[in-house]
C-alpha cells in the first residue's frame, strides 16, 4: 500500500518529437523550484533534452501534482506524483488521529476503549482515501488534460 497515490501513463505523439518538445518549451516557464506564480505560460518547471519535470501554472491547485516524463521519437510517458511539500503537509495531517489518541490516553479524559483504536484507523483511512485520494484524482486529471492539450498527443490504451 502506498501512502500517497501516483499515476503513470503512456502516450503516442501526433506530431514528431521535435515539434512536441518545441511546443512544451514555448509553454513552460523555466523554474528550478516548482512553485506557483502568476504566469501566462501553461507550466512551470524544467526541460532537459527530451525529459521534463513540470507543474501546472494554475494558482492554488497547480503545484499539487508534479509531472515527470520523457518524450521519445513517437511516444512518451508521464508520471504524476504529489509534490514533496504537499506530501510533508499531508503526512502531518495523517498523524492527527494518532496524536489525538495519544492525547486521550495521556489526559485520561475518558476511560480507554478498544473502539477508539478502530475510530483512529477509520479516520486515517478516510483521510487517505477520501481526502487525499479524491484530491489527487481530480487534480492529476486536470494537470494531465492540460499536458495533453499543450503537447497534442493521444493516450495509449492500457
Amino acid at each position: 500500500m502506498n501512502i500517497f497515490p501516483t499515476k503513470e501513463k503512456e502516450f503516442k505523439l501526433i506530431d514528431d518529437q521535435a515539434e512536441t518538445l518545441n511546443r512544451l518549451n514555448r509553454r513552460t516557464e523555466k523554474s528550478e523550484n516548482l512553485t506557483s506564480q502568476y504566469t501566462d505560460k501553461s507550466f512551470r518547471g524544467m526541460i532537459n533534452g527530451n525529459e521534463f519535470k513540470v507543474i501546472s501554472s494554475v494558482i492554488g491547485k497547480g503545484a499539487f501534482c508534479v509531472m515527470t516524463g520523457k518524450i521519445n521519437s513517437d511516444s512518451g510517458n508521464v508520471k504524476v506524483e504529489i509534490h514533496k511539500v504537499f506530501r510533508i503537509l499531508l503526512s502531518v495531517f495523517l498523524c492527527f488521529p494518532v496524536i489525538g489518541m495519544i492525547a486521550i490516553i495521556w489526559s485520561k479524559a475518558q476511560e480507554f476503549s478498544p473502539i477508539l483504536i478502530l475510530v483512529m484507523i477509520g479516520q486515517i483511512l478516510m483521510i487517505r482515501y477520501v481526502f487525499i485520494g479524491l484530491a489527487f484524482k481530480f487534480l492529476s486529471k486536470d494537470s494531465l488534460n492540460r499536458l495533453r492539450d499543450v503537447l497534442d498527443f493521444e493516450w495509449k490504451k492500457n
